[in-house]
C-alpha cells in the first residue's frame, strides 16, 4: 500500500508540475526528441476516414486524426449559371464549430477560428483545382450543379484544418453526379437512358450521362500542420500543444508534390529557411501517408456498394 501510496502522490505531483508549468513540462521532454504521450516530433496521430456516414446526403466523410474528428457532407441543388461562367457549376465550403467541439467554444458565441478556417478551405480547393466547375454544367447558360460541402469539428484536438481538407476531399472524391440533362420545357430531368450528350435548337450542349458519375478529380490537396518552438518541430500538434506553442506553419501540397500554400496564422516570423524547408520535407512525406489512408477508404466503399 505504501508503494502504491508513493506512486499516486508522484503522479499527482507530475500532473500538477503539467498545469502549473506547461511549456517547461513539455521542454524537458523535447529535449528528449518524444512529447509526454511518448509520440515522436515528426510523427503524426493515427489516422483513419469513414466515407458515406450520412445517408441523407448527396456524399460524406467522417476524418478522424487523433482525438480530432470532422464530419463532412455534400448536397447537390440545381443552380442558374452565371452570364460570366455560363458553362461552369459552383462549390460553396462553410466549416462550423458548435459548442460540443470544444469547452472554447460556447453557445451563441462563433469560434473565431471557423470562419478563417472555411476560407482556408475554399482558397486551396479553387486554387488546386481539384474539381473542374465545367463538369457541374448541366446545360450552358442554363443549368448546373451548385455544389454545398458543409464540415463540421465535432472535437478539436489541434490541427483542424488538415482534419478538415481531408474530410473535404474524401467527400468529394466520395460524391456522385446524378444523371439529367434539360428537357424541351426547360426543365432539369432525369437522362436515365438517354445520349451522353445532346445540343439544342442553339447550339448549346446539356452534358447529360445515363449513370451516376464520379468527378474526375484534379490535383489533390493535403496539409500538415507543424508547430515551430525554437529549435523543435512538432508534426501534427494536439490542442495542448497549441496553446502551449502557438507558432504553426501549415503546408499544402498535392500528390505530385507540388506547393499549393503555406499558411503562417501567427507566432515569430520564421528566421530560416531550412525551417521551411523541413516542414515541407514532412509534409511530402505525410501527403504519401494520406494518400494511401484515402484510396483505402474508399476502394472499401466501393466494393461496399457493389
Amino acid at each position: 500500500m505504501e508503494g502504491k501510496s508513493e506512486e499516486l502522490e508522484g503522479e499527482m505531483e507530475v500532473e500538477a508540475y503539467r498545469r502549473l508549468f506547461p511549456l517547461q513540462f513539455y521542454e524537458r521532454h523535447l529535449s528528449d526528441s518524444v512529447r509526454p504521450d511518448a509520440r515522436p516530433l515528426n510523427k503524426a496521430r493515427p489516422t483513419s476516414i469513414v466515407p458515406a456516414p450520412l445517408p441523407s446526403a448527396d456524399a460524406s466523410a467522417m476524418v478522424k486524426i487523433g482525438n480530432t474528428t470532422m464530419l463532412s457532407g455534400i448536397k447537390l441543388e440545381i443552380m442558374f449559371p452565371s452570364s460570366d461562367s455560363p458553362d461552369e457549376g459552383c462549390i460553396a465550403i462553410d466549416f462550423h464549430m458548435p459548442p460540443i467541439c470544444s469547452p472554447m467554444v460556447r453557445p451563441g458565441r462563433p469560434a473565431e477560428a471557423a470562419p478563417v478556417i472555411s476560407q482556408q478551405l475554399n482558397n486551396v480547393i479553387m486554387s488546386s483545382k481539384l474539381i473542374d466547375l465545367k463538369e457541374l454544367s448541366i446545360a450552358s447558360g442554363k443549368a448546373a450543379w451548385m455544389v454545398y460541402l458543409e464540415i463540421y469539428c465535432l472535437d478539436a484536438d489541434g490541427a483542424l484544418f488538415d482534419a478538415a481538407l481531408l474530410s473535404a476531399v474524401a467527400a468529394i472524391a466520395h460524391l456522385e453526379i446524378p444523371p439529367v440533362c434539360l428537357n424541351e420545357e426547360g426543365r432539369v430531368v432525369s437522362s436515365q437512358g438517354q445520349a451522353e450528350t445532346n445540343t439544342d435548337n442553339n447550339g448549346n450542349t446539356n452534358n447529360s450521362n445515363t449513370e451516376k458519375r464520379k468527378l474526375t478529380l484534379g490535383s489533390i490537396p493535403f496539409s500538415l500542420t507543424c508547430l515551430l518552438h525554437k529549435q523543435y518541430l512538432l508534426v501534427d500538434p494536439t490542442d495542448e500543444e497549441e496553446s502551449i506553442m502557438p507558432s504553426l506553419l501549415t503546408v499544402v501540397l498535392d500528390t505530385s508534390g507540388h506547393l499549393i500554400s503555406l499558411y503562417k496564422p501567427g507566432g515569430p516570423v520564421l528566421a530560416y529557411t531550412s525551417t521551411t524547408k523541413n516542414c515541407v520535407a514532412l509534409a511530402t512525406r505525410r501527403v504519401k501517408e494520406l494518400e494511401k489512408i484515402l484510396k483505402e477508404a474508399l476502394s472499401e466503399m466501393d466494393v461496399i456498394e457493389n
